[in-house]
């Protein structure tokens, strides 16, 4: 587990469904506090005992209920994804539903994303600077900005990455100096100028 940023928290799980590392985010400075996209950390479910205990947890995607039933039931904790999502939840996975546009608990706005797949959401925070959670829509690999591979795209690759390069433009009226990615490292500092200079590159 390392803290990030004032009450942001990262850590890395090696996730064996897919076969790679994943990336989970905790904020304490929340009020009250979050997880996203969360696996237990190797520090252990019980590491958030010591800090704020997680009371929601939000999804970037329906892929990334990951172990939030694990938090939901130990700290009673809240599993949001957006209603485009819930068909992939069955009875024993309790999830509440919201809309692109709507704000959570803690200062959270559920941002439209979509393009990937209809639930695809980004969240920003309003800590500090301003923080910026992204799922699958853009992953960082070696340091580098970048796309899933074309295969995972669906019949229009090409498309999805024009949609993509839309969809984030219009998010970089948004305050925010950092970026979370559930796949791969965040970026702390120059967020905004990062994603620019990506989405400029396209």
């Amino acid at each position: 587990m390392k803290e990030i940023l004032p009450g942001v928290f990262h850590w890395t799980t090696y996730h064996e469904g897919i076969g790679q590392d994943v990336h989970s985010y905790y904020v304490s400075a929340a009020d009250p506090a979050c997880l996203i996209d969360p696996r237990v950390p190797a520090e252990g479910i019980d590491w958030f005992k010591r800090h704020k205990p997680p009371e929601n947890i939000y999804l970037t995607n329906r892929l990334h209920y990951r172990h939030s039933k694990r938090f939901a039931i130990y700290y009673g904790a809240e599993v949001w994804c957006h209603k485009e999502g819930l068909h992939a939840f069955g009875r024993d996975k309790k999830v509440t539903g919201f809309g692109h546009g709507d704000g959570l608990p803690g200062g959270v706005l559920a941002l439209r994303v979509g393009v990937l797949c209809p639930e695809e959401t980004a969240f920003h925070i309003p800590l500090g600077k301003g923080v910026l959670s992204i799922g699958d829509a853009i992953i960082r690999e070696d340091g580098e900005l970048g796309f899933v591979p074309d295969y995972l795209m669906g019949d229009d690759p090409e498309g999805v990455k024009r949609g993509l390069k839309k969809v984030f433009t219009s998010h970089l009226k948004r305050d925010f100096d950092a970026m979370l990615f559930a796949h791969g490292e965040p970026v702390v500092g120059g967020a905004k100028k990062e994603l620019r200079r990506f989405l400029k590159g396209l």
